[in-house]
């Protein structure tokens, strides 16, 4: 299972590097999410993965026991999507203020309008 997730981390940075290298703004920013979310993917597969064991200790245990999930990954992954919905709004209204203002979202033609 982690050689697919492998796999799946690497089609997607290098599918975001693909979109990051356009001229576009809008397929930067799209690229940039997909950068996230790959990013994320490898926390959770760094972490391992756990099937069927929350992240949860008895009252009882006193000590961890073998094959329960971290939340550490988990809680560091949720504070990730948060930031990154909240950069894509952020960006979403800068790029259509933008192509209001210059009519187009090539990254050249705003290089122009620095002067």
């Amino acid at each position: 299972m982690e050689i697919v997730l492998a796999s799946c981390v690497g089609i997607l940075f290098a599918c975001a590097i693909f979109m990051i290298l356009r001229r576009s703004v809008a397929r930067l920013v799209i690229g940039l999410i997909i950068l996230s979310n790959a990013a994320n993917l490898l926390i959770f597969t760094a972490a391992g993965t756990t099937h069927g064991k929350p992240p949860l200790i008895d009252e009882t245990t006193k000590t961890v026991m073998a094959g329960i999930a971290d939340p550490l990954p988990q809680a560091l992954v949720l504070t990730a999507i948060v930031i990154a919905f909240g950069v894509l709004a952020f960006a979403v209204v800068l790029i259509r203020r933008a192509y209001e203002e210059i009519g187009s979202d090539d990254i050249s033609q705003m290089r122009d309008t620095d002067t």
